[in-house]
């Protein structure tokens, strides 16, 4: 299978469980997306890759598809998300890579895949790299952030808002950061420097 090639090396997972209340019957499987940056098709070991075993992949592929002429909309991380969660081709929208301070690309009020499941009875939940933009710009991260992957459909999140690189390298459980001290508050600025901190390329060690 081919999937999205990205200049970034992460891994976004998309789990959507069967509710169990909603829903008795066996008919509603469980679905799991796994989208990954950075991985061609014969990056797994089902379709010949070497110095690398991938053998859970390779269990999934021969007990089901491995489909060998499959495309993305982008060969970019964030427009190719973009179009996996709206069925619409990013660049209509400009969605490029995003800034670390980006606000949410996707209209909440646009149906999405995840609105779409929730609808047919299943519980949401995306782990892992977001990079679609959070909140509506300048986000205070000493606090839940109002505009994330809640409000496009996704009942859990667990996630780094955009990539490893982008400050703050945080995580965020619930559009909440993980571990956060309220006396020690997060502060970001994209456009001036924060008096008090070394700067990277100055000091390449840290």
């Amino acid at each position: 299978m081919n999937f999205n090639l990205s200049i970034y090396f992460s891994i976004i997972f998309f789990l959507m469980g069967v509710n169990s209340v909603v829903f008795s019957q066996k008919n509603k499987p469980n679905i799991v997306i796994i989208y990954v940056d950075d991985l061609g098709f014969g990056d797994i070991g089902v379709n010949g890759a070497i110095g690398v075993k991938t053998p859970y992949i390779d269990t999934l592929a021969k007990n089901g598809l491995n489909l060998t002429d499959a495309h993305c909309s982008a060969a970019t991380c964030t427009p190719s998300r973009y179009s996996l969660l709206t069925g619409s081709y990013a660049f209509r929208s400009n969605a490029a890579i995003l800034e670390g301070d980006a606000p949410l690309i996707i209209d909440p009020k646009k149906e999405t895949l995840p609105k779409m499941l929730q609808k047919a009875g299943y519980t949401t939940g995306v782990v892992g790299k977001w990079h679609l933009g959070l909140g509506k710009g300048k986000i205070d991260w000493n606090k839940r952030i109002p505009l994330g992957p809640k409000e496009v459909g996704f009942d859990y999140s667990f996630l780094i808002p955009a990539t490893g690189d982008r400050v703050p390298t945080v995580f965020l459980e619930n559009q909440e950061v993980v571990g956060l001290d309220i006396n020690d508050p997060i502060t970001v600025s994209y456009g001036t420097r924060i008096e008090g901190y070394p700067w990277g390329f100055k000091h390449p060690n840290y």
